[in-house]
C-alpha cells in the first residue's frame, strides 16, 4: 500500500491510501470465505455452499462488509505508516469506487492532534481567598436560617428595608398600557396583587420596584419609573425602556425573626447556640476551600492557555460550539426567553460559542499532554467513583449506568477524558504556587446556599 500525504492546514491533512488490486481482492476473497463458512443455504452443509451461490444470496452484505474492510485497512495501515496522530476523521473519499477486481484509492481528511512544547506547569501561580470566616459571616449565615423561619405580621407603619408589601400596579410606556405591548405577559402590565420586598437583595418580576417601596403605607397609591435594563431577555418589547407604574398599597406585613433558643437550635438540628455556629463556621470553611480549588483551576488553565499558541483542530471546535450553543439555548429557555429571540441573535450566540468551544479545546489539548507526560491514567476505582457520584446526583440505579456505559463506547471514552482532565488539574493545583488575598468585607445580607425566605402568605 502507497501512502500519500497533503497539508489543508496546521491541524488537518489528506491521507491518501492507495491499495494494489491483489491487496483489494484479498480482502474480498476474506469476507466471502466467512460468508460461506457461516452461510446456511438449503441442500447444502455449513461451509460447502458453492461460492457462487453464496456470493448471489448474500451480495449486497458481502460486498457492504468488503467495502468497510478495505476503507478499514487502508485508514488503520496508512496511519501506522504515517504516524499521523488522527484526532478525528472529518471525510472519506473513493469508498463508493472500491471493486473486487480494481485498485482503490481512497482519500481520509483527518484533523491531527496539533505538535507544541509544554510550558512549565510545575509551581503555576495562583490565588486564593482566606478560609477562615470572620464572626462577620457566622452571623450573616445565622441570621439566613433565622429568616427563612421568619413570622410575617401585619403592620400600620411605613414600610422599612426587609418588609414586604402586597400592592397592585399597572405600566404604561409614553401612555400605552404594557397589558397591550405584552397580552401574552401580563404579569408586566397588570396585576391585582402581590408580594414585594422593601430594598430586598431578590428582586420580583419588575426590576428595581422593591428599591421604590421605602416609607409607603397601607392605602399610599403612586406613580413610580421602571427602567428595564438594555439586556432584558425575559421580555425583550420592555428592554432599555421607562415605564410608569401606578401601585396601590393594599397590606404591610413586618418580618419577625424567631429567637435563638433551644426551639430554633431543634429545627437546625444542634443542641446550642455555640454548637450551632461551630456547625456554620466548618460549613463556611468547606465552601470556601472549594471556591479556591475551583478558582485555581481556573487560574491555572488560564495560564497554561496565554502560554502555548496552538491552532485547535476544527472538528473539535465545531463539536464543542455545538455543546455550547446548546447549554447556552437550554438555559435561557428555562429562564423562559422566547425562541425567537434565538433566531434574532443567531449570529453573534454563535460566534460567543465558537470563542468559548476554541478555549475549551486548546485547555484539554494541553491538559491531555501534561497528562500523558505525567502517566495519569483512568483506573477502575475512579470509573467506580464517577458512577457512584452520578447515582447519588441523578438517582439512578448505579448497576444502570454500569450498563449505559458499558453499552455506549463514546459515552465511555468522554467519562474516561474527563476524568483525566480533572486528575491533571488536581495535579497542578497541588503543585501551585500559593498567595493568599486580603479577606473580602463581610456581606450585608445572608450568605447561605438556601433559599430566601418565602413571602407572606396571601
Amino acid at each position: 500500500m502507497n501512502i500519500e500525504i497533503k497539508d489543508v492546514s496546521a491541524t488537518r491533512k489528506q491521507l491518501i491510501a492507495s491499495l494494489d488490486q491483489d491487496e483489494v481482492a484479498a480482502e474480498h476473497q476474506a469476507v466471502l470465505a466467512e460468508y460461506i463458512k457461516h452461510a446456511r443455504i438449503p441442500g447444502f452443509r455449513p461451509g460447502k455452499a458453492p461460492a457462487t451461490l453464496v456470493a448471489r444470496q448474500f451480495g449486497k452484505n458481502i460486498t457492504d462488509e468488503f467495502k468497510q474492510r478495505v476503507t478499514g485497512k487502508a485508514y488503520r495501515d496508512g496511519l501506522k505508516q504515517s504516524k499521523l496522530d488522527a484526532l478525528n476523521v472529518t471525510a472519506i473519499d473513493g469508498g463508493d469506487a472500491i471493486a473486487p477486481d480494481t485498485a482503490a484509492t481512497l482519500t481520509f481528511t483527518v484533523d491531527i492532534r496539533p505538535a507544541f512544547d509544554l510550558p512549565e506547569y510545575n509551581g503555576l501561580p495562583t490565588e486564593i481567598a482566606p478560609t477562615e470566616p470572620s464572626d462577620a459571616d457566622i452571623e450573616a449565615t445565622l441570621n439566613g436560617l433565622r429568616a427563612e423561619r421568619a413570622e410575617f405580621k401585619t403592620s400600620t407603619e411605613p414600610a422599612k428595608k426587609g418588609d414586604y408589601v402586597k400592592l397592585a400596579y399597572e405600566g404604561s410606556i409614553d401612555g400605552k398600557p404594557i397589558a397591550e405591548i405584552l397580552p401574552e405577559k401580563q404579569i408586566y402590565g397588570k396585576v391585582p396583587q402581590t408580594w414585594e420586598e422593601v430594598e430586598g437583595a431578590h428582586e420580583g418580576v419588575i426590576p428595581g420596584l422593591g428599591q421604590h417601596l421605602a416609607g409607603v403605607k397601607n392605602g399610599d397609591k403612586k406613580t413610580i419609573e421602571i427602567h428595564f435594563p438594555a439586556a432584558f431577555e425575559t421580555a425583550p418589547p420592555l428592554a432599555g425602556k421607562t415605564a410608569a407604574y401606578a401601585i396601590e398599597v393594599l397590606e404591610i406585613r413586618t418580618r419577625e425573626l424567631p429567637a435563638l433558643d433551644e426551639t430554633f437550635f431543634k429545627t437546625q438540628q444542634a443542641a446550642s447556640l455555640d454548637e450551632l455556629k461551630t456547625r456554620i463556621r466548618d460549613e463556611l470553611k468547606t465552601r470556601k476551600e472549594h471556591e479556591n480549588r475551583r478558582r485555581q483551576r481556573g487560574q491555572i488553565q488560564e495560564t497554561l492557555n496565554a502560554q502555548v499558541d496552538i491552532e485547535a483542530p476544527l472538528s473539535l471546535v465545531e463539536e464543542e460550539t455545538q455543546n455550547v450553543l446548546r447549554n447556552i439555548i437550554g438555559e435561557n429557555m428555562r429562564r423562559g426567553v422566547p425562541e425567537e429571540e434565538f433566531e434574532k441573535h443567531k449570529k453573534e450566540l454563535y460566534d460567543n460559542a465558537r470563542l468559548a468551544a476554541e478555549k475549551r479545546v486548546k485547555t484539554r489539548l494541553i491538559l491531555a499532554k501534561i497528562a500523558e507526560q505525567e502517566k495519569i491514567e483512568v483506573t477502575t476505582s475512579d470509573i467506580d467513583a464517577f458512577i457512584y457520584r452520578e447515582a447519588m446526583m441523578s438517582r439512578a440505579n448505579p448497576e444502570k449506568l454500569v450498563k449505559e456505559l458499558a453499552d455506549n463506547r463514546d459515552r465511555l471514552r468522554a467519562v474516561q477524558q474527563t476524568i483525566i482532565f480533572d486528575k491533571t488539574l488536581d495535579l497542578l493545583v497541588s503543585k501551585a504556587t500559593v498567595t493568599t488575598t486580603a479577606p473580602a468585607p463581610a456581606a450585608p445580607a445572608a450568605a447561605t446556599d438556601k433559599p430566601a425566605p418565602a413571602t407572606p402568605a396571601t
